[in-house]
């Protein structure tokens, strides 16, 4: 029998199976995520750790956590696991892929369609009592017939999203690090630019003051991937400047986004809470995976969904 330490409620009822299976379970109960203190308390026993986004796995938590020799995270994206850490020390790291593509990529082309026909100035007109009379040229948005969708990183999701631009007619550029449109070409041609590439070194503040300077003033930025893939105050100063036309994001760099943060008082930004994944059927089906890597790594089996020792 082994301890597996849950760092969050997961939906659906695949947690279940851990203590089917002979297994003892401590499960995180509260709302808010666990803090590093008491997250190193809880784990301290645990053969097992299932995590997620805001769970911070590098080598001070398996040393503290010597039993540890599994690391389930619930998302696709691990760059809160220090997986060349986890794999000196014998560590297992499993994530939990493709099964949010469609979600995330809903979401995307959903941020798209809102920041285009600029729904949340609407909402607001009416929530508020300002709606008068038609006006022609009131509340006018952008066309995505015939638009330029920049899609930067083209796996699963971004693929998804080429798949969903095609049906509204818009010309798709891909552009990624083995090939497709180089990205400043991307930038400069592009109405819409989406990204979709994991956060790495390679990628943090990929977006910065000189990309975002070669977009168009009118072009959109839509982020649904990792926020530090956006430099956040490059972006605040653009948008105030009308260097672009807006942003729409799901993800942010800080995050959560304090309430008082200045990205929220720059003109033309819509800000989701990292809703990309958050649809029943794909929430439980990450708990499904993130579990039998749990499962698999108890048995001494490989990971199902293995994330690779980085390359040296």
């Amino acid at each position: 029998m082994a301890t597996v330490f849950v760092t969050r409620r997961y939906p659906g009822g695949a947690l279940a199976r851990i203590p089917a299976a002979g297994h003892t379970m401590d499960v995180w109960e509260e709302d808010q995520p666990i803090d590093r203190a008491t997250l190193l308390e809880r784990a301290r026993e645990a053969d097992a750790l299932l995590c997620t986004l805001t769970d911070t796995v590098d080598g001070e938590l398996l040393d503290a956590c010597p039993r540890i020799r599994t690391v389930a995270n619930y998302g696709v994206g691990y760059d809160n696991v220090d997986v060349a850490a986890a794999h000196a020390r014998g560590v297992a790291v499993g994530n939990t892929p493709d099964v949010l593509t469609d979600a995330t990529a809903d979401l995307a082309f959903a941020l798209l369609l809102a920041a285009a026909r600029r729904l949340p100035e609407s909402m607001a007109i009416v929530t508020e009592g300002r709606w008068g009379a038609f006006k022609p040229d009131g509340h006018l948005g952008r066309d995505l017939a015939g638009a330029t969708l920049g899609i930067v990183g083209a796996g699963r999701i971004g693929a998804a999203v080429a798949r969903r631009a095609a049906g509204f007619d818009m010309e798709v550029l891909e552009g990624t690090s083995r090939g497709g449109t180089p990205l400043p070409e991307l930038l400069e041609r592009s109405d819409f630019v989406s990204l979709h590439v994991p956060l790495t070194p390679a990628t943090r503040h990929l977006i910065d003051a000189a990309a975002l300077e070669r977009m168009k003033p009118t072009a959109i930025l839509v982020n649904t991937a990792r926020g530090p893939i956006v430099d956040t105050d490059a972006l605040i100063a653009a948008l105030h400047a009308g260097a672009i036309g807006g942003a729409a994001l799901d993800v942010t760099d800080p995050e959560p986004l304090p309430a008082d943060h200045p990205l929220l008082a720059a003109p033309n930004v819509l800000v989701l809470p990292h809703v990309g994944s958050a649809t029943t059927r794909t929430r439980g089906r990450m708990t499904e995976l993130a579990v039998g890597n749990v499962l698999a790594g108890l048995a001494g089996e490989p990971l199902p969904h293995a994330v690779p020792a980085p390359r040296a």
